[in-house]
């Protein structure tokens, strides 16, 4: 810049510029150097190799593998790290690399990180469990048992219980848009208070992609998830199938519908006698219960549709679920269920051997067919 103005002066424009501003002769014989082109640069650079400060990694030897020891100790050969179980902020880092002799601030910590490939990342849900060495199999199974129902006309449906839901002003995951310093205002803890607990129960219909929730503000048993079921089949499944003798259901292997859920059967005999249908129930193998048809048609629509809004009463919770579309069609239809389901019923052996229970010959455990006693 110096020089530039020097040769804007003209002749004795270098001795103007020196008494102005105070700078070097030398200075700005160097910048005229410069424009010159007497000393090219290389593209991109402003100024010649050698000008500031070394890199950290050139002046701490040793830093980059230390760095790698803090962050991931049981991959990089460090299973005594002074972190292994502490949060490993920058700040922390950059305090414990100095007690190792390595001078260096929390913000270039940051920067080594992200030079590295390292992110800031949370936990991902992905596992549920060894693989069962039938699972194919059975997922095989259930598609053909599947299609062969649809091609039949008769209902094919996924059950499954959402997780509960606290009733109140409490703060739900999610955003939505609101003018400015009016979102809605939610307690700092999530105490259980005087509206309890909701368990939404839902029975979705995969051929008709339509849905039945029940609300229910009582336990998750297995009485509650057949009368979910049988809500469904009262109110919108036996005028959508209406000669068909057969139902198909597709659950997951635990809680209130678990194959090991000797409740669940009796139930689901009770059903059978009282709508005469033929019940015909297909689990999903162990450690793949988010596989089930429900949790990605049903479940997380309802979860993107009341994002960001407290549920503070049950009225809300109902009206949210019964909103629920999708760009495909969905629709839902939920309904409160105060019903008493106590948590704790026995059933007894002279109960199973009563049930008109066929075991398929693949895995009976999770396939088989509950017949209707009534003549």
């Amino acid at each position: 810049m110096l020089a530039t103005e020097a040769m804007v002066v003209g002749r004795g424009g270098s001795a103007r510029v020196v008494r102005a501003t105070g700078a070097a002769q030398t200075t700005v014989r160097r910048g005229l150097r410069d424009l010159a082109g007497e000393e090219p640069l290389a593209e991109g650079r402003v100024r010649k190799p050698g000008g500031g400060r070394k890199k950290v990694e050139e002046k701490l030897p040793g830093i980059l593998e230390a760095l790698d020891r803090l962050v991931e100790p049981t991959t990089r050969g460090d299973p005594e790290s002074p972190l292994r179980w502490t949060c490993k902020s920058t700040r922390e880092l950059s305090r414990e690399l100095k007690r190792q002799g390595f001078n260096v601030s929390h913000e270039k910590v940051a920067n080594l990180l992200a030079e590295r490939g390292y992110s800031l990342q949370g936990n991902r849900k992905v596992l549920e469990g060894g693989d069962h060495p039938d699972r194919d199999a059975q997922f095989r199974k259930i598609h053909a048992e599947v299609a062969a129902f649809q091609g039949a006309g008769d209902p094919v449906i996924s059950v499954d219980a959402k997780k509960k839901e606290l009733i109140g002003d409490y703060r739900n995951a999610g955003r939505e848009w609101h003018p400015e310093g009016e979102a809605p205002k939610v307690g700092v803890y999530d105490f259980i208070g005087e509206g309890g607990k909701v368990t939404p129960y839902g029975v979705f219909d995969i051929q008709r992609n339509e849905a039945w929730v029940s609300v229910g503000t009582d336990h998750d048993t297995a009485a509650f998830a057949v009368a979910s079921i049988r809500g469904w089949w009262e109110t919108m499944g036996k005028s959508a199938y209406v000669d068909s003798k057969r139902l198909l259901i597709t659950a997951d292997g635990g809680g209130s519908n678990g194959s090991r859920n000797r409740l669940w059967k009796v139930e689901l005999q009770a059903f059978a006698d009282n709508a005469s249908l033929e019940i015909h129930v297909m689990h999903l193998p162990p450690g793949t219960s988010k596989w089930n048809k429900i949790e990605h048609r049903l479940f997380s629509r309802i979860s993107q549709n009341w994002r960001g809004r407290p549920l503070n009463s049950h009225e809300v919770v109902v009206n949210l679920i019964a909103a629920t579309t999708s760009q495909t069609g969905l629709r839902v239809r939920a309904e409160l269920d105060r019903g008493a389901y106590p948590a704790g019923q026995k059933i007894a052996d002279t109960d199973m051997q009563g049930l008109a229970l066929d075991r398929n010959e693949f895995h009976g455990e999770w396939n088989y067919t509950l017949r209707s006693r009534t003549p």
